[in-house]
């Protein structure tokens, strides 16, 4: 049998494993071991010329998946895994289907190897904590100075260096540090662990990896860790608290690197008392589910609406201005429901929705692409007009998120008694009803979403914006934008499918 030490890379066992597969060795030839484990004489001795057994294989291929899969199993620390991967690999050579069959025991024992890697890579981003170093570059023994520095190009001597000591399960260094890279890209920062470490220069924007050093060598605590202390005491939620979840999570061997851990205790031990106090908070905000009837039929809604008052809009507003059910079925199941911010001055004094200067723009777009308004259920995010009075005029204002949160369980509600198979949200309003606070109309119009509401939620520039344009050319563009997510919606409503329709914006 032919025994090769393998080093912990990826690429040294690339290289042996290629040339076995070009001289015809099959795995039961070869023993591929652990170039940091130490063998005996007796196995170094064995062997000296054995010959090849398999199929000589000139030009081996594998699929990118493998690659991909077998770079991350060779950083476990299991000692069969050069093995493991060579055998696969012959494999593969004959059976390019393999990596499908996750009964093989190969194929099961990578996903496993793989899998444990990747948890092992997830918790040393969550895990490592950087300390501020002073780097003093007349101190000979300071490891961290600049001229003991690893790193291109040049450093400032007077530049704060972060230093971070970890210990992971496996040989993931080189897999964790280009997160770190990118999510520290202005800090000179170093990196350690007991196999290896690495520092990242912030002006030549390169990594530079080193051999691994012991605990001792990195900085025991900093005046940061205060401030991180606090920030953890701002963010905890004790609403959320599992403490078996958090051990399961956070195992102790992580507690040493974790300056959270002091105040941990404390904050499990008040969550009770914060939970109460979250609940009376929440309590006391605006909200119209007081109001909202359990049977959800939009007769029975649109007759309790009137006597909403959860939020103070109602006492300037003329009267409430409920959704308009399709002619055909008011009370049952449609396809296209379409959902704007909240009604207007003209509105809010004739009690339906859309019927201004934006529900004219409205209609001309479903004029134009053939779709019968009275098939499709409309509504707003919010029910009571908001506005600011200039002499006789009412300006409109847009809702705040309190205000369009309050008057969510109405539009629940009537989303529950139609059950659109889509909703189109038309302007950021009632776009981040449906879909968050952080919605991006302009980033995401005309995309659709699976939301719990309903299967398909598409999001589009409101009506109005194309009235507001500055110029002509600016406004039929946003007529276009409006007229093509449209289009898409009722496709989508139509035929259950998301396939853009044939339609052009100029």
């Amino acid at each position: 049998m032919k025994r090769i030490p393998i080093q912990p890379d990826f690429y040294d066992w690339r290289t042996h494993a290629r040339t076995l597969l070009q001289e015809g060795f099959a795995p039961e030839d070869v023993d591929l071991t652990d170039a940091t484990i130490a063998t005996t004489l007796q196995l170094a001795l064995e062997d000296e010329d054995p010959r090849p057994t398999g199929t000589h294989v000139p030009t081996p291929h594998v699929p990118k998946t493998y690659l991909e899969a077998a770079e991350l199993a060779a950083s476990h620390r299991s000692p069969d895994r050069w093995n493991l991967l060579y055998r696969i690999l012959y494999r593969l050579q004959t059976q390019p289907e393999l990596l499908r069959i996750e009964v093989d025991t190969d194929i099961a024992q990578l996903r496993s190897l793989v899998q444990q890697v990747r948890r092992d890579l997830h918790k040393m981003h969550a895990f490592v904590r950087f300390r501020k170093v002073e780097a003093d570059p007349m101190d000979e023994a300071n490891p961290f100075a600049p001229h003991a520095s690893t790193l291109a190009g040049n450093v400032n001597p007077l530049a704060e260096h972060f230093v971070a000591w970890y210990q992971p399960d496996h040989r993931i260094l080189h897999l964790a540090a280009p997160f770190f890279a990118e999510r520290f890209a202005s800090m000179h920062w170093t990196v350690l662990t007991p196999d290896a470490s690495v520092s990242w220069n912030p002006n030549s924007k390169q990594l530079a990896f080193g051999p691994g050093l012991p605990r001792e060598h990195a900085p025991q605590a900093d005046e940061l860790e205060t401030l991180w202390r606090a920030y953890y005491s701002s963010i905890f939620n004790p609403a959320r608290l599992n403490p078996d979840v958090m051990r399961s999570e956070m195992p102790v061997r992580y507690w040493k690197n974790l300056p959270e851990i002091d105040v941990l205790p404390q904050l499990i031990t008040q969550s009770a008392n914060r939970v109460g106090a979250m609940v009376q908070t929440q309590a006391l905000k605006p909200s119209a589910a007081p109001f909202v009837p359990a049977e959800h039929t939009l007769p029975v809604i649109n007759a309790a609406m009137p006597s909403c008052k959860g939020c103070d809009l109602y006492l300037h507003a003329t009267q409430v201005v409920p959704g308009v059910a399709p002619s055909a079925h008011p009370s049952h199941t449609v396809e296209l429901m379409m959902v704007g911010e909240q009604p207007g001055d003209q509105e809010d004094r004739a009690g339906k929705p859309f019927v201004g200067p934006a529900g004219r723009v409205l209609d001309r777009a479903l004029e134009e692409l053939g779709i019968d308004r009275s098939t499709v259920y409309v509504t707003n995010a919010v029910k009571h007009f908001k506005f600011v009075q200039r002499g006789k005029l009412r300006l409109h204002q847009n809702p705040r998120m309190s205000e369009i949160t309050a008057c969510r369980p109405w539009l629940l509600a009537e989303i529950d008694a139609v059950r659109p198979r889509v909703i189109l949200c038309l302007g950021s309003s009632a776009a981040k009803s449906l879909l968050g606070g952080t919605f991006g109309l302009m980033r995401d119009h005309g995309k659709i979403f699976p939301t719990p509401y309903a299967n398909q939620v598409v999001a589009t520039i409101h009506p109005s914006a194309v009235l507001r344009a500055r110029d002509q050319p600016s406004g039929e563009q946003l007529y276009n934008f409006l007229k093509d997510d449209l289009a898409l919606a009722y496709h989508a409503a139509l035929h259950g499918s998301s396939v853009q329709p044939d339609v052009t914006s100029v």
